[in-house]
Protein backbone atom coordinates (compact mmCIF):
# COMPACT_ATOMS: atom_id res chain seq x y z
CA UNK A 1 0.00 0.00 0.00
CA UNK A 2 1.75 3.64 -0.82
CA UNK A 3 2.04 5.23 2.52
CA UNK A 4 3.66 8.17 2.10
CA UNK A 5 4.35 8.35 5.93
CA UNK A 6 5.41 5.43 6.93
CA UNK A 7 7.14 6.75 11.00
CA UNK A 8 3.29 7.91 11.51
CA UNK A 9 1.65 4.60 10.64
CA UNK A 10 4.30 2.62 12.38
CA UNK A 11 3.49 4.91 15.64
CA UNK A 12 0.17 4.73 14.63
CA UNK A 13 0.49 0.67 15.18
CA UNK A 14 2.51 0.80 18.08
CA UNK A 15 0.26 3.35 20.02
CA UNK A 16 -3.58 1.43 18.84
CA UNK A 17 -2.23 -2.07 20.48
CA UNK A 18 -5.54 -2.36 22.77
CA UNK A 19 -8.49 -4.10 20.89
CA UNK A 20 -10.61 -0.78 20.56
CA UNK A 21 -7.72 1.20 19.07
CA UNK A 22 -6.03 -2.11 16.96
CA UNK A 23 -9.60 -2.19 15.58
CA UNK A 24 -9.12 0.97 14.29
CA UNK A 25 -5.50 0.27 12.59
CA UNK A 26 -6.75 -2.60 11.27
CA UNK A 27 -9.75 -1.34 9.32
CA UNK A 28 -7.78 1.80 8.28
CA UNK A 29 -5.21 -0.64 6.97
CA UNK A 30 -7.79 -2.84 4.72
CA UNK A 31 -9.49 0.75 3.64
CA UNK A 32 -5.59 1.52 2.42
CA UNK A 33 -5.64 -2.10 0.29
CA UNK A 34 -8.67 -1.36 -0.77
CA UNK A 35 -7.57 2.15 -2.30
CA UNK A 36 -4.63 1.12 -4.06
CA UNK A 37 -6.93 -0.62 -6.37
CA UNK A 38 -7.56 3.20 -7.68
CA UNK A 39 -11.10 2.66 -8.35
CA UNK A 40 -13.96 5.33 -6.77
CA UNK A 41 -14.94 5.05 -3.84
CA UNK A 42 -17.22 6.52 -1.47
CA UNK A 43 -15.46 6.63 2.08
CA UNK A 44 -18.07 5.43 4.42
CA UNK A 45 -19.08 2.65 2.53
CA UNK A 46 -15.07 1.79 1.78
CA UNK A 47 -14.80 1.46 5.71
CA UNK A 48 -17.70 -0.35 6.05
CA UNK A 49 -16.49 -3.11 3.35
CA UNK A 50 -13.11 -2.86 4.99
CA UNK A 51 -14.50 -3.73 8.56
CA UNK A 52 -16.84 -7.06 7.21
CA UNK A 53 -13.48 -8.03 5.07
CA UNK A 54 -11.17 -8.38 7.80
CA UNK A 55 -14.14 -9.84 10.09
CA UNK A 56 -14.84 -6.65 12.31
CA UNK A 57 -18.60 -5.59 13.22
CA UNK A 58 -19.77 -2.69 14.95
CA UNK A 59 -17.72 -0.01 14.91
CA UNK A 60 -18.48 3.10 16.54
CA UNK A 61 -18.76 6.61 14.46
CA UNK A 62 -15.57 7.76 16.58
CA UNK A 63 -13.83 4.73 15.49
CA UNK A 64 -14.98 5.67 11.55
CA UNK A 65 -13.27 9.36 12.18
CA UNK A 66 -10.18 7.96 13.69
CA UNK A 67 -9.96 5.25 10.28
CA UNK A 68 -10.81 8.38 8.33
CA UNK A 69 -8.32 10.17 10.07
CA UNK A 70 -5.40 7.43 9.67
CA UNK A 71 -6.11 6.78 6.28
CA UNK A 72 -6.31 10.66 5.43
CA UNK A 73 -3.20 11.33 7.40
CA UNK A 74 -0.67 8.47 5.38
CA UNK A 75 -1.67 7.12 2.69
CA UNK A 76 -0.64 8.67 -0.98
CA UNK A 77 -5.40 8.78 -1.75
CA UNK A 78 -5.45 10.48 1.48
CA UNK A 79 -6.42 14.16 0.69
CA UNK A 80 -8.72 12.67 -1.88
CA UNK A 81 -9.99 10.21 0.49
CA UNK A 82 -10.37 13.10 3.50
CA UNK A 83 -11.83 15.72 0.94
CA UNK A 84 -14.64 13.18 0.36
CA UNK A 85 -14.94 12.40 3.76
CA UNK A 86 -15.65 15.32 4.84
CA UNK A 87 -18.32 16.24 1.80
CA UNK A 88 -20.37 13.89 3.42
CA UNK A 89 -20.82 15.96 6.12
CA UNK A 90 -20.24 19.50 5.43
CA UNK A 91 -19.83 21.50 2.20
CA UNK A 92 -17.24 23.82 3.50
CA UNK A 93 -13.66 22.93 3.03
CA UNK A 94 -12.12 21.96 6.00
CA UNK A 95 -8.29 21.38 7.05
CA UNK A 96 -8.70 18.39 8.93
CA UNK A 97 -11.03 15.20 9.22
CA UNK A 98 -14.71 15.91 10.19
CA UNK A 99 -15.50 13.69 13.55
CA UNK A 100 -19.26 11.85 12.79
CA UNK A 101 -19.29 10.96 16.47
CA UNK A 102 -19.86 14.70 17.30
CA UNK A 103 -23.17 16.70 16.86
CA UNK A 104 -23.44 20.35 16.26
CA UNK A 105 -26.91 21.45 16.79
CA UNK A 106 -27.50 25.36 15.37
CA UNK A 107 -30.04 27.34 17.34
Amino acid sequence: MPIVDNDMWQQLVKINDDPYGKCCVDVAREVMRILDDGEDFEPHDLIIEAEHNIGEAGITGYMAGAIASMVSSIHSRGEEFKTKWNKGYSDEPREGVINPAIITINI
